[in-house]
């Protein structure tokens, strides 16, 4: 979906003020309320806006160990074990992806021995051949949108 200029407005208040109401939304961008909810609607409704919950700290939770794990799976079990990954907590995401393994997971840990038996009951799951592991050391980008969501605008405003 395109997005002009006034959907990357909404987009980054919406990110850098996620607890303002519609009505202070509207009051900033200089839109009427009825603009503003409309064009909302239609960012929920074509995908763009996916959620508006609140972001959580994994390490204020008590789990600042960050690892990725890689997972190699017999083939024709790949559904299979991405249904039996969803059992287990601490992975907090999940990806079918290229090259080397099958599955990408993202996994929170307590510590590097909560790590290793996270990544213990990852190899008894039926399917599973191998894993990889590597642990993050430090983040140096944090998750974010708005430059996306940017430069999505702008290529939207140029002729």
């Amino acid at each position: 979906m395109a997005v002009d200029e006034l959907d990357t407005r909404i987009l980054r208040l919406l990110i850098e003020q996620p607890r303002t109401s519609v009505r202070e939304y509207a009051r900033i961008l200089g839109v009427a309320r009825g603009t503003l909810q409309a064009r909302l609607d239609r960012l929920e409704r074509t995908g763009v806006i996916t959620g508006t919950g609140p972001v959580l700290s994994p390490a204020a939770l008590g789990h600042p160990v960050l690892a990725f794990v890689h997972i190699e799976v017999t083939q024709g079990r790949l559904d299979e074990v991405g249904d039996a990954l969803a059992a287990v907590p601490e992975i907090v995401e999940a990806f079918s992806i290229t090259g080397g393994g099958d599955l990408l997971t993202r996994v929170m840990a307590r510590d590097n021995a909560h790590l290793e038996d996270v990544i213990q009951r990852l190899i008894q799951l039926p399917g599973v051949v191998r894993t990889r592991t590597e642990v993050a050391l430090r983040e140096r980008v944090a998750h974010r949108l708005l430059p996306l969501v940017e430069a999505v605008g702008r290529a939207a405003s140029k002729p």
